[in-house]
């Protein structure tokens, strides 16, 4: 029987899919972020989407994080319960929750994001209670914000947004999400430098207009991991670092040893004769993202096995090839394929740990805990 360090849980107790966090490498991975952000003297302002976890919540207050990013109203909701009083919601204003947005702003320092004048409008005067107001901007991701070349329509929409009286326009945020695209930190320095560059210059031209005061809000994992030069940010918003995945160890933003999250998988049975063997541990458990390797072929993570105090690293020739809702199909090398039997647990390494623990609901640290997540609506 193995056991964590300080936990009383066996993993023989382990019967589903459960996710297991490495406590001691989800503080280290905290620390290692926050000290980045006070040697560059900006404010560190996490993403709680991956953890998604009051009781986590403290690992970061011990680190001297005072400032958050949510990705819901219900996470401000929920994060404001545990004592969270800063709080910016990194999604387009949905004008349809202008009642639970009063409801938040009356008790806490709220940061929204939008992109148009006319929502700002229909916001205002809806608005009981102040809040702060960041105009996003797409740098290259696609998704959201106004084009980052398109500097007129900026500018104009800076400026209405600038006198409105219940919303505190901060200045401009945007999410390098196209850094996960990126393979090895040459590709991921490169894209920061330029992202970065356009910024300041962007920020630049609002000041000679006459909008001085503005800041800049930036964060994605990949560039805030794998960078070191801030100059010019005011803050960053990094999420997924706390567990990191295997999707960032192939963008280059972190090392294997820094994955602090798995999903322990029990083997329903196996088939020796094709290398493989079948867990209970599917889409609903580990999402669908996906990375290909080197022949083009799709996985959908990486497959270790328990260890005394946790669990292994990935093993050679050894990762989930298909998945259905409930079941994973794994290849595995030779060497496990003669050891492995149904009832054993393989320790997979998700593709995307955000997705992995929204849908997983709770998780296990190594410090013998349950941490429960954020409930659903």
């Amino acid at each position: 029987m193995v056991f964590f360090a300080s936990m009383q849980l066996s993993f023989r107790e382990v019967s589903r899919p459960t996710l297991l966090v490495d406590v001691d490498k989800a503080r280290q991975n905290i620390f290692h972020m926050a000290r980045k952000a006070q040697r560059n003297g900006i404010r560190f302002r996490p993403h709680f989407k991956t953890p998604q976890s009051a009781m986590a919540s403290l690992w970061y207050r011990d680190a001297g994080v005072e400032h958050i990013t949510v990705s819901s109203l219900d996470m401000a909701a929920y994060f404001l319960e545990a004592g969270w009083t800063d709080i910016l919601v990194a999604f387009p204003v949905n004008l349809r929750t202008a009642n639970q947005i009063n409801a938040l702003a009356s008790r806490c320092k709220l940061g929204l994001i939008l992109e148009s004048v006319e929502t700002a409008r229909h916001l205002e005067a809806q608005l009981l209670h102040p809040c702060d107001l960041w105009l996003e901007v797409d740098c290259g991701h696609g998704r959201t914000g106004l084009p980052i070349e398109n500097e007129q329509s900026i500018l104009q929409v800076s400026r209405e947004l600038s006198m409105f009286r219940n919303l505190n326009f901060k200045g401009l945020i945007t999410h390098a999400g196209h850094s996960y695209q990126a393979r090895g930190l040459s590709e991921i320095q490169a894209l920061h430098t330029t992202v970065k560059t356009r910024l300041i210059a962007l920020k630049q031209r609002l000041k000679a207009s006459g909008l001085d005061g503005l800041q800049l809000s930036y964060g994605d994992t990949p560039t805030c991991s794998g960078c070191e030069d801030f100059d010019g940010i005011d803050e960053i918003r990094p999420g997924n670092f706390v567990f990191y995945d295997w999707m960032q160890v192939e963008i280059g933003s972190c090392k294997p040893a820094d994955v602090a999250a798995v999903v322990a998988c029990p083997v329903v049975t196996t088939y020796p004769e094709q290398g493989k063997a079948v867990i209970h541990g599917g889409a609903v458990h580990l999402s669908k993202d996906m990375l290909k390797d080197t022949e083009g072929r799709p996985f959908f993570g990486m497959v270790g096995l328990p260890a005394e105090g946790g669990w292994t690293a990935p093993l050679p020739g050894c990762k989930v090839v298909s998945l259905s809702q409930e079941h994973g199909v794994v290849q595995l090398s030779k060497e496990v394929m003669q050891v492995l039997r149904p009832g054993d647990l393989l320790m997979v390494y998700p593709v995307h740990s955000c997705l992995t623990a929204d849908l997983m609901g709770s998780w296990l640290g190594t410090d013998g805990l349950k941490y429960t997540m954020m409930p659903r609506p």
